[in-house]
């Protein structure tokens, strides 16, 4: 009998849980937790199977947004550091996968269901072609799926995409990335593409335009102001996002040749709904020049992160990891 197993997605912000009985088997019991509700990954490990009370799991599956390098993992958006090693002997566990976050939800690509997407312009899908992936939440996450010699559901890339550097298209965007600069130094992809991202350039514009504004700390507010006050400044900052968003996809799918496709996750575009497809990320994402025809074909979806599909990569990783084993 196959032991069951337990998987994570764990964010800057959130930790997803599951546990699967059996391989292939359905997701059961997913949780969401705030990470700052507990001093640990251990803890909230531990905290959610005795919410479940589910025998005790021997394998386990973590997608954390983080590279992952060696047994020590230090959280770049968040206070957690652990050691593989010892989380695995703390949760009595005969085996740990921990990968990368985005690099999971790239494994989970080929499984989505039709209803977990919402199509952004483009036509068709190429089969086979190169699929790119990105998404900003508390970071930014990159990714892609390739699929070399016809390799079956693709090979998963494991990558830091969210810090190249960022670069500006307008004098107004030169002038906020500008501004950015002066606070961080090197003005990365991330630090405009992500929740704190955002919040920055609602700032950094009311800092250029010398408006009232509002005192904004969390980007939740900053589309609460856009979308349910229609606030201009908040309007503009939010499609300075999208626009940025859809520069930095336009660059991952010239450099992926994703002619399979752009999936876009994380916690902040599904939230912006319709208006997403309306603003000027489409537009930006096809603005590369002779090759905006090139790009015009490419398909992009974005993901409803609802249906937890990174805890489906995190399971697929176990799958393949299963598939190697002699």
């Amino acid at each position: 009998m196959h032991p069951s197993r337990l998987l994570a997605d764990i964010g800057g912000t959130n930790i997803r849980l599951a546990w699967q009985a059996t391989p292939h088997g359905p997701l059961n019991d997913i949780r969401v937790q705030p990470c700052d509700d507990y001093p640990s990954l251990t803890a909230a490990v531990t905290a959610y199977l005795a919410q479940v009370r589910v025998p005790e799991p021997r394998e386990a599956a973590f997608g954390i947004a983080n590279p992952v390098v060696g047994d020590e993992v230090r959280m770049t958006n968040h206070s957690w550091s652990f050691s593989q090693r010892a989380v695995q002997e703390a949760l009595g566990l005969q085996r740990l996968i921990v990968i990368n976050d985005f690099t999971a939800l790239a494994l989970a690509l080929p499984q989505l269901k039709p209803e977990l997407l919402r199509q952004v312009g483009g036509s068709q899908a190429v089969p086979g072609a190169a699929i790119a992936l990105l998404g900003p939440g508390t970071g930014l996450g990159v990714s892609g799926l390739v699929f070399p010699y016809g390799a079956g559901q693709g090979v998963p890339l494991a990558g830091e995409g969210g810090h190249v550097s960022l670069a500006a298209e307008t004098a107004q965007e030169f002038d906020v990335v500008s501004l950015l600069k002066e606070r961080y130094g090197h003005v990365s992809a991330e630090r405009a593409l992500s929740g704190a991202g955002l919040v920055d350039l609602y700032h950094a514009l009311r800092k250029l335009g010398q408006q009232a504004g509002k005192e904004v700390t969390e980007p939740a507010q900053v589309t609460a102001l856009a979308l349910e006050q229609h606030e201009p400044l908040a309007l503009e900052a939010l499609d300075m996002f999208c626009g940025f968003l859809g520069s930095v996809a336009g660059n991952l799918a010239l450099t992926l040749g994703a002619k399979g496709g752009v999936y876009l996750g994380g916690g902040i575009v599904p939230r912006l709904g319709p208006w997403f497809d309306q603003s000027s990320f489409r537009k930006r994402f096809e603005a590369k020049g002779r090759f905006k025809d090139y790009l015009a074909s490419i398909p992009c979806w974005v993901i409803d992160p609802d249906g937890a599909p990174a805890l489906y990569g995190t399971a697929r990783a176990l799958d393949m990891a299963d598939a190697d084993s002699p």
